[in-house]
Order: structure tokens, then sequence, then C-alpha cells
């Protein structure tokens, strides 16, 4: 038995329990019922029942906070120092939590050697420093291809 200040009343009988909760103009709440003998509280019910509502959404929240997804667009041509300035910016996404899509873009002829592209586009996975984990392979999108990464622990894997 718990009274309303938190300080433990000891182990007591239901009937004296529900005069002590009564005389206090307060309910008499089981909160664990997985025990014996179970765990009581004596407190307003309307109140206990919002702070556990108020609990139940933060949790929820809590769960369903996704950061971002950061998008890096690279083209078939583009020179290799622009491809490390994209490979530092896709590293400073990745140690701030963000997921990152990467895409490559293809125009006109590019489009017809998509092999080639996509070794392209793991090669500049090779210039990323921060460890991550592909999400998904290179896939068709568009008109090009495009990979999601993830943060990992180890090393491109």
């Amino acid at each position: 038995m718990v009274d309303e200040e938190g300080k433990n009343l000891g182990v007591m009988k239901r009937a004296d329990a529900l005069t002590l909760a009564s005389s206090k103009d307060l309910d008499l709440i089981e909160t664990v019922t997985t025990v014996s003998p179970p765990v009581a509280k004596i407190a307003n019910y309307d109140k206990f029942r919002y702070q556990k509502d108020k609990e139940f959404k933060k949790q929820q929240q809590a769960k369903a906070q996704v950061k971002d997804l950061k998008q890096v667009r690279i083209g078939l041509k583009s020179a290799r120092n622009d491809l490390l300035i994209r490979s530092k910016q896709i590293d400073e996404f990745l140690k701030e939590g963000y997921k990152v899509e990467i895409i490559l873009r293809l125009r006109g002829r590019e489009k017809a050697n998509k092999d080639w592209a996509k070794k392209k586009l793991y090669e500049f996975l090779e210039l990323i420093t921060e460890n991550f984990k592909l999400m998904s392979e290179a896939k068709p999108s568009g008109s090009g291809f495009s990979i999601q990464l993830d943060k990992s622990d180890k090393k491109n894997g």
C-alpha cells in the first residue's frame, strides 16, 4: 500500500485501504497486479489516468521520432574534387545521425550504360570516410540510381 505522497504504508486489508482512501477523498488504485499481494496506491484516479496517458504519448513520440533523410546528388561527369566535397557532406550528415540518400543523375546517352553508372556509384561510396551501412542496394530512380545509407558502428558494412 502506497499513499498519495509515495510513502509505503505496508500490507493492509482491502477494506482498511478503502476506508483510508475515502477518508482522504481519494481513490484506491491497483497499480501492480502481477505480484502477491498486489500493490495499490491512494490517489485521484483522474489525475493518475492523465499522468499515465501523458507518459504513454511521450513514449510513442520518442519511438516515432526519426531523423530526416538528407539527399545528395552527384553526376556521372562530376570531377573528383566535387565528389570529395560531396563525400565530406555525407560524412557530416552521418555524424549528425541523418540517413542519407545519394542520387546519381544520368543524362542523355549516359542512360544507355547503366552497369558502368552503378559501378561509379559504388566507387563514390568508397570516398566516404564515416562508418555507414547500406539501407538499400542501388536501385533505379527516375533518371539514374539512388542508394540509401545510415550510420553504422562498422566500416562500410
